[in-house]
């Protein structure tokens, strides 16, 4: 038997399939072959068609069961990650309305920062755990003043994976999960935020029903069946966001379990019991396995300037391949014989409270640095930027035990992985998973047994871990001067 995740992300759909008993992957792979098209028909806008969404679904989840070679009959549940953030709007008959704004979409900024000074930053930080901010609620509300056509034809809003299970099952449902992704979801009275779509005139009716993850959340029809080659009559069991989701593929799913991503940007994502937020530079969600009686919040925080720099440096310094670029980076001592790389050149950083910071080359000396010195910089620029976002989590609260992290992108460079290990005195463990693969095994959830899920994991999907390095004065001397050259910058921002 069998369970099948998708990985609804912005630029593919990718498609798991694992063996239901051992959670042992059978098949990976995405659709298109190429990236997703992102509409952008004004600066700062960034829309994709949710039926296109759908159209990859069925075209992988038919190449899943060709290419494995298996008996559709004996895939049991489906689990569904999606891009968070993300709004979709539908009529009565459940069609979209309008393209999806999606999570890079930046227009709804300003509606959000005007509600967290008119509503004010105790409540939000209290209720919301976050500033209303460019999230799903504050979308809607650009809707509703800029389209008012549109949005009187809105039968319920939802997130983009709210959309596939509407597609798959006929239901409009949503979790407390994907409406704390959108701003939506009030800790302290745990319900829906209904005094901000109150504030910003929207009908509260528009919030689909709440179901809860790991049980039946509605089942396969007989059209979905037909369109997608899956079974009709098997439940959808679970569904998050990208990085709860991505949290749960690595088994990060108690206070002081820290997941990380290094690719184009950065994110650390650590599990803390739920309390009132701090920092609007950390952003707080209901993480996959919240209960009342035992809260799971997921602080995120996310670093635009990471493996984008390193790519950068790639395309254009002869576009060697990355294992050359680390092997040349490596004959180059901790520090870089002084030069400093800030990699922050990516956009507004959320952590520097939205400046745009760029990207800053320091200390060349003509005579004695080439290409290996910036290779070095840049993955220790990273590095230590990675190392500076952990200091805010710990800032905002969150207890840091164990890192773990997808064997992909950056932590694949030992410069990299045992600079932030030593610094950050903690190991990272490295897995070979990916957030599809999580959320098929996320099906299996339905019984609560976090243990044998987490025994999948370390079974299946470990890889190596890094340990604090016990020489770490260097690292700590690199970081010092990269910190220094680093407030100097902000101070003339």
């Amino acid at each position: 038997m069998y369970y099948i995740g998708y990985d609804i992300g912005s630029s593919s759909v990718k498609a798991a399939l694992v063996e239901a008993e051992t959670g042992k992957k059978v098949i990976v792979l995405n659709e298109p072959q190429n990236e997703m098209e992102i509409l952008s028909i004004h600066p700062d806008w960034a829309e994709q068609d949710p039926e296109i969404w759908w159209q990859h679904i069925c075209t992988a989840t038919k190449r899943v069961i060709k290419e494995a070679n298996v008996d559709a009959s004996k895939i049991q549940g489906i689990g569904i990650s999606y891009q968070m953030h993300g709004l979709v709007i539908v009529d009565e008959a459940g069609n979209a309305l309008r393209n999806s704004i999606i999570w890079c979409d930046s227009r709804a900024v300003e509606i959000g920062n005007k509600a967290f000074a008119e509503i004010g930053e105790e409540k939000c930080m209290s209720h919301l755990l976050n500033s209303p901010g460019n999230f799903t609620a504050s979308k809607l509300k650009w809707v509703k003043e800029n389209e008012p056509q549109l949005y009187s034809k809105i039968f319920k809003y939802m997130l983009p994976g709210d959309y596939i299970a509407l597609k798959l099952t006929g239901e409009v449902t949503t979790t407390k999960n994907g409406l704390s992704e959108g701003m939506l979801w009030d800790y302290k009275e745990n319900k829906v935020a209904d005094w901000l779509l109150e504030y910003y005139g929207i009908d509260t009716g528009l919030t689909p029903k709440i179901v809860e993850n790991f049980t039946n959340q509605g089942v396969v029809t007989e059209k979905a069946a037909t369109e997608s080659g899956l079974p009709a009559g098997i439940p959808i069991v679970y569904r998050a966001g990208d990085q709860p989701n991505n949290a749960l593929s690595l088994n990060v799913l108690n206070p002081g379990e820290v997941a990380a991503t290094g690719g184009t940007s950065g994110v650390f994502y650590a599990v803390s019991e739920a309390s009132s937020g701090k920092s609007t530079r950390v952003n707080n969600f209901v993480h996959v396995n919240y209960e009342l009686e035992t809260p799971r919040v997921g602080k995120l925080l996310n670093i635009n300037g990471a493996g984008i720099q390193y790519r950068w440096l790639r395309n254009n310094m002869g576009n060697e391949s990355y294992e050359v670029m680390n092997e040349k980076a490596s004959n180059v001592e901790i520090g870089s014989e002084g030069v400093v790389v800030i990699p922050f050149g990516n956009g507004a950083e959320r952590m520097f409270n939205n400046k745009t910071i760029g990207t800053h080359f320091l200390n060349l000396n003509l005579n004695i640095h080439n290409s290996a010195h910036l290779f070095r910089a840049s993955l220790e620029g990273i590095a230590f930027s990675f190392v500076y976002g952990m200091e805010c989590l710990k800032e905002d609260n969150a207890t840091i035990n164990v890192i773990r992290a997808g064997n992909d992108n950056l932590f694949r460079s030992e410069i990299f992985s045992n600079t932030v290990a030593t610094l950050i005195g903690h190991e990272i463990e490295i897995y070979n998973t990916t957030g599809a693969v999580g959320a098929a095994r996320a099906v299996g959830l339905k019984d609560g047994d976090y243990s044998k899920f987490g025994a999948n994991v370390s079974d299946n999907d470990h890889v190596m871990t890094f340990l604090p390095l016990h020489n770490k004065e260097p690292y700590e001397a690199a970081y010092k001067k990269w910190k220094q050259e680093l407030e100097l910058i902000l101070t003339t921002k």
